[in-house]
């Protein structure tokens, strides 16, 4: 049974690569998703964003969250699970593939660039809701431009979309804990003066 879900998800996987080279594939798109590609390469997107943000006191705090996201996403899906599932690119699966980017070196599960752009898409997303549909169409852009450009499966980009999402959570119960600890600790110690 197991054997044969691994070879439903890897059928699911070779039809949409294939759906993708068939029906995407054209020389504007060979130019622009490498470039899209790029603005994922080490979360640097987000990256700027949050620079940007911590340089306008008002969203210090917003460009700190986005930084810690970026950090525990990685941590989580390039540290964690990559190294626990193992699995192999498709353009390293494959040897008549031309690949327009250099071939990467991890492994293929999850997508990087897909969790930490969709963890930060979503985090951003909470702050700033009116440009939720930018935040969310650049992690999807970055996400795709993996798939295009053969180096995941779509399967690894929804594990990284899922990640990304349950990392962007995981912040948030990281910050509403220290919150609370830090009330307690207030509590406490005003307790302890009176």
């Amino acid at each position: 049974m197991y054997l044969n879900i691994l070879n439903r998800i890897n059928i699911f996987d070779n039809y949409i690569l294939y759906a993708i080279k068939k029906y995407l594939k054209n020389r504007y798109l060979d130019r622009l998703m490498p470039i899209v590609t790029v603005m994922g390469n080490l979360g640097i997107v987000w990256i700027i964003v949050a620079v940007t943000l911590m340089l306008d006191k008002p969203y210090k705090r917003i460009g700190g969250i986005v930084i810690l996201t970026l950090i525990i996403s990685t941590i989580i899906g390039e540290g964690i699970v990559k190294h626990i599932v193992r699995r192999v690119r498709p353009c390293n699966d494959k040897s008549n593939i031309n690949l327009l980017i250099s071939k990467p070196i991890s492994y293929s599960f999850p997508s990087g660039h897909t969790s930490s752009s969709f963890a930060v898409a979503w985090v951003l997303s909470m702050y700033f809701s009116e440009y939720k549909i930018i935040f969310m169409t650049m992690a999807f852009l970055i996400a795709l431009s993996r798939l295009y450009l053969y180096v995941h499966y779509p399967t690894d980009v929804i594990g990284g979309i899922i990640i990304g999402i349950i990392c962007s959570k995981l912040v948030f119960i990281i910050l509403n804990e220290v919150s609370i600890q830090n009330i307690y600790r207030i509590y406490k110690n005003i307790l302890m003066r009176g």
